[in-house]
């Protein structure tokens, strides 16, 4: 069984791991189930976690998934809240490159009408 020395309540260690900024926003997203132990949802942020708990943290534009190393003393520099996570995380999907070319091609149409297409439009039209 593992020691309750070793355990440390979520809310607390999302905040010493600067996963979150602040403590209210992880307990924030604790309670929106926004984060998986081991699978399951949580929604209660007082949930303990200890060494070797699996998180998937559900961020605004990724998923973080990490494996619990240690319990947090406090909130320190990033080199020493990285002593409390591994992250096995998968990699970020490939964009997709666009050229410079295609970063500045317009879709007819779409807002306002160019000077040629405003020639154009006034052809059609007789003016």
């Amino acid at each position: 069984m593992v020691d309750a020395a070793t355990r440390q309540r979520i809310d607390k260690w999302l905040f010493f791991a600067r996963i979150v900024k602040t403590r209210s926003l992880a307990q924030k997203l604790v309670r929106d189930g926004k984060v998986r132990l081991n699978g399951s949802r949580l929604v209660r942020p007082s949930v303990e976690v200890g060494d070797g708990d699996r998180l998937v943290v559900s961020l605004e534009r990724r998923d973080v998934h990490l494996i619990v190393r240690a319990p947090g003393m406090r909130r320190g520099p990033f080199t020493e809240a990285q002593a409390l996570y591994e992250d096995v995380s998968p990699p970020p999907q490939a964009r997709e490159a666009l050229t410079a070319f295609e970063q500045a091609q317009r879709v007819p149409g779409s807002g306002r009408p160019t000077k040629k297409e405003r020639r154009d439009l006034s052809k059609l039209r007789g003016d």
